[in-house]
């Protein structure tokens, strides 16, 4: 919790950034290379680049966001390139000079929701019960499944040999389902894909109607996400260790997403 004074000066900073009393915001990271290059200098974090993303592909679902009255904060420590849009309620939080530790954890535990890709600011957002909206997991095994505030989607994985994108028991059968390491992937011949700015304002989107209850699921979407975690809980039970990965599954895969890939099941 906060204390009075604590809520007044995250107010206070929340206005100086343009973003009037009672406004509703959503915090966005795209984990890149740059914190981990900035913290630990001299080492190789080439294992770990499987998992960067480029921020641009968030700037549609960004607009969609504004256009249903949000502002959207992009949010992280360090940087490789700045959020740029002309529209102000997307504000570059991560490089405007504003950002600080409290302002951190205080936009994570106030804002409508978050969307990451599974990074640690996303942490914030989860201690303090705010839905998170995942794009571009990896690796698939350790989606997170604990709560029925978290929606996502993965990173589509490429077959270099196949010359085609694999299904989801088909990333399982590769071999890469759990992979934590780039190497891991490229010793596969899988290439990963990031998502579609289209993919990830339809997320964006059911997140959104789904936390103010207008979401309308279609006649099959329940049989879709039956399917997929079927085969997911089949597949995903356990870690490289063999130790379990999942409790109870309470969490939501992305509908549109399912919808738009009904071969991805197959």
């Amino acid at each position: 919790a906060f204390t009075e004074k604590e809520d007044v000066k995250g107010q206070a900073n929340l206005r100086l950034m343009g973003i009037p009393l009672g406004a509703q915001f959503v915090c966005l990271i795209a984990r890149d290379s740059a914190y981990l290059k900035s913290h630990q200098t001299g080492s190789d974090h080439s294992g770990h680049s499987y998992r960067d993303i480029d921020v641009k592909n968030f700037m549609l679902a960004a607009e969609e966001l504004v256009s249903r009255g949000y502002y959207v904060l992009r949010m992280g420590y360090k940087v490789n390139e700045p959020f740029n849009s002309h529209n102000y309620m997307v504000i570059d939080y991560a490089s405007n000079g504003m950002r600080s530790d409290f302002m951190d954890i205080y936009l994570g535990a106030k804002c409508a929701f978050c969307i990451s890709c599974g990074t640690g600011f996303d942490a914030v957002p989860q201690i303090f019960r705010r839905p998170v909206a995942y794009v571009n997991m990896v690796p698939v095994a350790y989606f997170f499944t604990f709560s029925n505030r978290v929606l996502g989607i993965f990173k589509h994985h490429f077959s270099i040999k196949s010359d085609q994108n694999l299904s989801l028991s088909e990333i399982f059968v590769s071999g890469v389902g759990s992979s934590l390491m780039t190497s891991d992937y490229e010793s596969k011949d899988v290439l990963l894909i990031e998502n579609t700015p289209e993919e990830i304002r339809d997320l964006v989107i059911e997140m959104h109607e789904r936390t103010n209850g207008a979401w309308h699921s279609h006649d099959d979407d329940e049989l879709l996400q039956q399917k997929f975690w079927e085969i997911f809980s089949a597949e995903a039970l356990n870690n490289h260790e063999g130790r379990p990965l999942h409790g109870v599954i309470q969490s939501r895969f992305g509908a549109s997403f399912l919808r738009n890939n009904l071969w991805w099941l197959e």
